[in-house]
């Protein structure tokens, strides 16, 4: 007998990545979304406690800051023995709505670290949080994820970490994106551009993909504050240090930077990486 799972939020990008790759590992898949479409070849339903109540799992790729609310409604609804899954991007607050849920359904607190652009599951990094028996839910995990790389960490320290693999990364992207948006000869300025720029263009347009709340989401981390801080302090201190002339101040700067991130990465290897995925894409 197939296992069900119901996703909820199934018309959004993530919730169809999901529909698909349940459906292809041997899962009677339900998608509830009120907003999009879910696929035509899942289970459609209206309802939102009616497409979870014979669940055996519950996947929810809802709107982050709509998540706890959600676990709450449902959680109480879910039928014994069933799993409640969450991938959301920010894991404070749902985490205390996972652990507070009644003890007959057993939570999955995961956060995919990959996008919808993504063919399948297979050395794709997966974030696991313990909620109550953290043993047990990550031997769930990896068997509902087979193939991913699973990192195990607490919520407080999960969302520290996102602000700067997320949180930075989308802020400085999207303030770069509307740069380039206000370049009224950008096409001058591609036919001029080379490596770096290229890259950096490439990633900035593809983050304009994802949904602006999503993106919203992201950069609302309150742990991104900290981070976005440290960077326009050294940001302000560089530009001061080229306006004054002092070129020996940069240059340390530089060298030190060099050496901390060549504790753990070969520079030149990574010089190499970007040179091929660049080739690549020109091709």
């Amino acid at each position: 007998m197939k296992k069900t799972i119901t996703i909820i939020g199934a018309g959004g990008k993530m919730g169809q990545w999901f529909s698909s790759y349940f459906m292809n590992n041997g899962f009677e898949v339900t998608g509830h979304d009120l907003e999009n479409p879910v696929l035509k070849t899942i289970i459609n339903s209206d309802s939102l406690i009616g497409s979870i109540l014979k669940a055996d799992f519950v996947l929810l790729s809802t709107p982050t800051k709509k998540t706890p609310e959600i676990i709450r409604l449902i959680s109480k609804e879910m039928k014994r023995g069933a799993c409640l899954i969450d991938i959301s991007s920010q894991k404070s607050k749902t985490a205390v709505a996972l652990y507070k849920m009644p003890a007959k359904i057993s939570p999955i607190c995961v956060h995919p670290m990959f996008g919808p652009g993504t063919k399948n599951m297979k050395n794709q990094n997966v974030i696991s949080i313990p909620i109550k028996d953290g043993k047990k839910e990550l031997t769930m995990a990896k068997s509902l994820f087979v193939g991913a790389n699973f990192v195990t960490i607490d919520s407080t320290e999960h969302d520290k970490k996102i602000a700067l693999i997320l949180g930075l990364t989308h802020l400085l992207n999207i303030a770069f994106a509307n740069i380039l948006a206000k370049d009224d000869k950008i096409s001058l300025t591609e036919k001029m551009s080379g490596t770096t720029f290229k890259a950096q263009k490439i990633i900035s347009e593809s983050i304009l993909t994802e949904s602006s709340e999503l993106i919203e989401t992201i950069i609302s981390n309150p742990e991104i504050r900290r981070v976005a801080e440290e960077f326009w302090k050294d940001v302000g201190r560089l530009l001061t240090d080229a306006q004054e002339g002092k070129s020996e101040e940069i240059i340390a700067y530089v060298n030190e930077c060099k050496e901390k991130i060549s504790e753990n990465v070969d520079l030149e290897k990574s010089y190499k990486k970007l040179t091929k995925m660049m080739n690549a894409i020109d091709k």
